[in-house]
């Protein structure tokens, strides 16, 4: 097939107008001519039932992100043609952008959550505030950036519940449990007053006295999981944040309720943990229904 002129000009001008990387240059070249050896014809030349066809063929084995991208490609391509007035029609102004699968979240076993948590040896300093942390994440739903910036302001002991400020410092009231009140009573007596090196509201501090990173809770995690022989690209904060909704709704909680604890501002955020259930009950009816083994 002789050379696409259209595609060295949208190139062109993607490479000194718009100073795009390399790397996307590179993406949306390949992505052109991938449609240009498709269709057989100048790109210029393509109609709306050929470019269709094209990305139904990228579904048999490219995820909907992928089509994505190569689709953002060819509208940016035939966007630039019309502006210049060499096409008069956009061919892909009704093709409309493949539906992305919400992937199910991932969650540990009840017993998995069981060994991170007993996990951390309460004979040290760190033990004692690991084992907290974890329980009160596990217990809470807290995301990670709420529990490492708690403080002492939002702490509510005697009630039994914690102050949370989520995403934009919308509070909520989560409560704690005993488990991990009675974790959380332990570091506050035992382990922070050996932790603190100046004066600090935050609630959780690291081994240097300051308040503790991302990161840092992030390995802390990757730790205790391996010494419990748990996968660690398994576990991770936000999986124990799923665990947390998974497990309650399991034994019947309200998903309303779920949502308040979680700071979701819309339900439909958290009927994901509905499919998870869904999923799980599917597994046990598998394993046990009578039909299965015949």
């Amino acid at each position: 097939m002789e050379k696409d002129i259209s595609l060295d000009q949208f190139m062109t001008y993607l490479r000194f107008e718009r100073r795009v990387s390399t790397h996307t240059l590179d993406a949306y070249q390949r992505d052109l001519m991938a449609l240009a050896d498709f269709l057989d014809v100048p790109l210029l030349n393509a109609r709306t039932e050929q470019i269709a066809s094209y990305i139904r063929s990228l579904a048999v084995d490219q995820k909907a992100s992928s089509q994505s991208r190569k689709m953002s490609a060819l509208r940016h391509f035939y966007k630039y043609h019309l502006k210049l007035g060499h096409i008069h029609v956009h061919p892909m102004e009704s093709i409309s952008r493949p539906k992305k699968v919400r992937s199910l979240p991932k969650t540990l076993a009840l017993a998995q959550v069981e060994l991170l948590v007993n996990a951390p040896d309460l004979g040290q300093t760190l033990g004692i505030r690991d084992k907290s942390m974890i329980e009160l994440m596990y217990a809470t739903g807290l995301r990670v950036s709420e529990l490492i910036s708690l403080r002492f302001s939002q702490l509510r002991l005697e009630a039994g519940f914690v102050l949370v400020y989520g995403k934009g410092d919308k509070e909520r009231v989560v409560p704690l449990g005993r488990a991990a009140l009675a974790c959380l009573q332990a570091y506050l007596k035992q382990a922070r007053p050996l932790l603190l090196d100046k004066p600090d509201d935050v609630v959780f501090l690291s081994r240097f006295g300051s308040a503790m990173s991302r990161q840092a809770f992030w390995k802390i995690i990757k730790k205790y999981a391996l010494k419990v022989g748990i996968e660690r690209k398994l576990v991770s904060p936000h999986v124990i944040r799923h665990s947390f909704a998974t497990h309650l709704l399991n034994h019947g909680a309200d998903l309303r309720a779920i949502q308040m604890m979680l700071g979701h501002s819309d339900l439909s955020t958290t009927q994901i943990y509905t499919a998870v259930s869904r999923e799980r009950l599917k597994k046990i009816h598998q394993s046990h229904h009578p039909l299965e083994f015949s």
